[in-house]
């Protein structure tokens, strides 16, 4: 059921080797998303309408979501997936407070310097649909950006055919605090929230996780300029670090947990065992027969899914690095020192009791993370995304003068005279001097 790469004996670099989604698909997703964006940015509600139609069957209405229909689905939440929804909110609002950045102020001859966060002024969030409704990204995302006090949320979900957004969804909009809620989907949301419409406001960053279309149209907005964004959180992925020391139920079980996320889900399990790599196809086998998802996790396993076997914990630690998982498990012996020597992952989920899916919805950290391999230079969403660095300086005239042959010799170096002169101007008597 897992294909399997043998890597015993090879340590160079495996990263060209290992399962990802197919590179075709990717590239057909690209030109697809430019089209989409080109027709949003000329066409604006125009165009959001006709793909809305196009991919999710709308036919046709308001795409803002009323403040009286938010409301109506928060009443009607049961009393059970709202608890879940307000601890669960609770742990992430916790978690991303002690994320907050810091600002600060030093003193240094003569000069005063620090940095100020200041909170992005709106925020789109995008809330995947399809194959599932996620209030838990509603959650993800929505709050670190009110604990960072941006000032406006606004969330972009797709709509059924009817145009209605999913109750639980909406549910956890109006409990979080968002803004607008608006029925738009896929790239088209992407580019709405980019690059502003009639309805869609324009806004300052695009955050959350998306198919490849999503996370491609993210990249294209980010790279024009058009808006920021959090990461290349496209489709899901799980590498699973694990010896003979581990239980294959459990190590199958999140494999599994990972594939009913879409059949492009990358699957991968690094393990110096070939035992363990056999007890865990074995209970795979079981697994997967009685998963309601059984399809899609077949073609998951089967298209990003592998079993290497490395030389040792060690090798399974550079291989892992190479990956970049999205989602990176240990269950080893003593797995707290594995995974402390691991370098690229958006997420560490140390020890046989911390699955996947308890990142998923309310360990705390955010479950919005590079996929892709863009692990390797970046990060999952955090509190610092919804700031806006600035720095700032305040120098004395002794201070100036102190760095002023410093700015002389640069300047001049760089044949930049016009610098060298406005520090030099600063130094001479001026009007009012004693």
């Amino acid at each position: 059921m897992l294909p399997a790469l043998d890597l015993r004996g090879d340590r160079s670099d495996a990263s060209g080797r290992l399962p990802r989604a197919p590179a075709a698909t990717v590239a057909a997703a690209r030109d697809t998303v430019r089209a989409i964006l080109d027709a949003v940015r000329a066409d604006g509600d125009d165009a959001v309408a006709r793909f809305t139609r196009e991919y999710d069957g709308w036919t046709g209405g308001a795409l803002d979501v009323g403040a009286d229909e938010r409301a109506a689905a928060l009443a009607a939440l049961d009393p059970a997936l709202r608890a879940a929804l307000e601890r669960a909110a609770e742990q992430i609002r916790w978690f991303h407070e002690h994320a907050r950045p810091r600002d600060w102020t030093a003193e240094r001859a003569g000069a005063v310097v620090g940095v100020r966060h200041r909170p992005l002024r709106r925020v789109g969030v995008y809330v995947p649909g399809g194959r599932g409704a996620y209030p838990s990204t509603v959650l993800m995302t929505v709050v670190p950006a009110r604990v960072a006090g941006v000032g406006e949320v606004v969330l972009c979900t797709p709509p059924g055919p009817d145009g209605s957004v999913h109750p639980a969804i909406l549910g956890a909009a109006e409990l979080v605090g968002v803004d607008r809620v608006l029925r738009v989907g896929g790239a088209q949301a992407v580019a709405a929230m980019a690059y502003g419409t009639a309805t869609v406001p324009r806004c300052d960053k695009v955050v959350g996780p998306g198919n490849v279309f999503v996370a491609e149209a993210k990249r294209m907005v980010s790279a024009e300029g058009a808006c920021g964004i959090d990461a290349l959180a496209g489709v899901t992925e799980v590498a699973i670090i694990a010896d003979d020391t581990a239980d294959p139920r459990l190590v199958a079980a999140d494999l599994v947990a990972q594939a009913e996320h879409d059949p492009l889900a990358g699957c991968l399990l690094i393990t110096p065992s070939p035992g363990l790599a056999a007890a865990v196809a074995d209970a795979l086998a079981v697994e997967v027969a009685t998963t309601p998802h059984a399809e899609r996790v077949r073609a998951a396993l089967a298209g990003q899914g592998g079993v290497v076997l490395v030389d040792d914990l060690d090798h399974a630690v550079a291989v892992a690095d190479a990956f970049a998982a999205e989602h990176l498990e240990v269950h080893t012996a003593n797995a707290p020192a594995v995974a402390a020597k691991v370098s690229a992952a958006g997420a560490i989920f140390v020890g046989a009791d911390t699955p996947v899916a308890l990142g998923d919805y309310c360990a705390g950290p955010n479950h919005t993370l590079p996929t892709g391999g863009t692990a390797r230079f970046t990060g999952g969403l955090r509190t610092d995304d919804f700031f806006v660095p600035v720095n700032w300086v305040h120098y004395s005239r002794a201070g100036l003068a102190e760095l002023a042959p410093v700015v002389a010799a640069l300047g001049a170096a760089e044949n930049l005279p016009a610098h060298v002169r406005a520090v030099q101007l600063r130094l001479e008597e001026r009007d009012g001097d004693a």
